[in-house]
């Protein structure tokens, strides 16, 4: 009995070179936990505890970030709207802003973003592209 692919075709057998990079993947990945299973426990143990301390910094940043950037937005929208610009001018400007960045060759916002920042801004375009892709 053949078993069908889910589009119901007939599966294509894997090449020899296939086989043997996917040999070799597994053979790689079989390595990397034995070494960690090769460490003394409280080893693996202090990396788990270094993981954890590191997702609790990266929180708390997130924290401070985001009521970092609701303040700001607070003190953009009070000062448009003394200005006579409508939160809508505000949003759209602020999407142009990111948009320039992402999409530019290096646009800082006038120096406004300091290189470690566009560094990793650019790690995670296609992440953030998706995030501030126009309406």
């Amino acid at each position: 009995m053949i078993l069908l692919n889910a589009d119901e075709a007939v599966p294509v057998p894997p090449t020899s070179e296939q086989l043997e990079v996917r040999v070799e993947e597994l053979q790689e990945q079989l390595e990397g936990l034995q070494a960690i299973l090769a460490k003394p426990l409280n080893e693996i143990l202090a990396d788990t505890d270094k993981s954890k301390e590191a997702a609790a910094a990266w929180d708390a940043y997130s924290a401070m970030w985001m009521l970092s950037q609701r303040a700001m937005r607070r003190v953009a929208l009070d000062l448009a709207e003394q200005q006579g610009v409508s939160e809508a001018e505000v949003v759209a400007r602020a999407m142009t802003f990111a948009n320039e960045v992402l999409n530019g060759d290096g646009v800082d916002l006038g120096g406004t973003i300091a290189a470690p920042h566009m560094e990793h801004i650019a790690r995670h375009k296609p992440f953030l592209r998706k995030q501030f892709r126009k309406s």
